[in-house]
Formats: structure tokens, C-alpha cells, sequence
């Protein structure tokens, strides 16, 4: 995803095994999906790292320093091709758990306004 123009997403690692057979979708997808999500992609850096006897998996390294890494283990080329969209979309930060549904910086006095109030 990008934020204020720039994409968040600067390299992608694809990690996988030549022999293992967890790694045959990934294989299927360097070979069928990858060239073009590299056409479409030209401000994404693709890496591909031969790991033998390791499962497969997608590392995308962000413009904040964060890291996300993606299990891809015996997965169809589709689904390889939606996570590596995905970690794309992405912006890169880590996930925080909301504590209330409401967030703001002032909250109010009174509480928060709710539909259901009788006068």
C-alpha cells in the first residue's frame, strides 16, 4: 500500500526448496505468476533464495525497518500470488489491539453518545 505516494513494501524475499515437496506451488508460482507481478510491480525488489530442505516462505522487508514473514507451505500458485499481494497492500506496521471501540485523544466527560439514550 502506499502512504503519501511512496509503496511501503522495498523487497521480497521468496525463500523455497528445489527438491522438497512443500515447495512445489511456490515453484509453480516463480515459474507462472512471479514475472508478472515483477511487470507490475517496478518499485518492488524480488529475491529469490534457494533454502534446501526448509520450507517455503515470503518475507517482505518495509520501509520501516519491519519485517512480515509468510508460511507458503504446500500452497496452490493462487494463493502464493494472494499472499505476496498482500504482504504488498500491506503498510508494514506491527498490529495493535484496540482496547475500546471508541478511540480518541480528548475523550469525553459525559461518555461516549450512543444512539439509545431516553431523555
Amino acid at each position: 500500500m502506499a502512504l503519501r505516494g511512496v509503496w511501503q513494501l522495498q523487497k521480497l524475499v521468496v525463500s523455497y526448496c528445489n527438491w522438497g515437496g512443500s515447495s512445489r506451488g511456490i515453484r509453480a508460482f516463480m515459474e507462472s505468476e512471479l514475472p508478472a507481478l515483477i511487470e507490475k510491480n517496478p518499485q518492488l525488489e524480488v529475491v529469490t533464495e534457494l533454502s534446501r530442505g526448509q520450507h517455503p516462505y515470503l518475507k517482505g522487508i518495509y520501509r520501516n525497518r519491519n519485517e512480515r514473514v509468510v508460511c507458503v507451505k504446500n500452497m496452490d500458485p493462487e494463493q502464493v500470488l494472494l499472499n505476496a499481494t498482500r504482504l504488498r497492500n500491506s503498510l508494514g506496521r506491527k498490529v495493535v489491539k484496540l482496547r475500546t471501540r471508541h478511540v480518541t485523544k480528548h475523550p469525553s466527560v459525559q461518555g461516549t453518545w450512543t444512539t439509545a439514550v431516553k431523555f
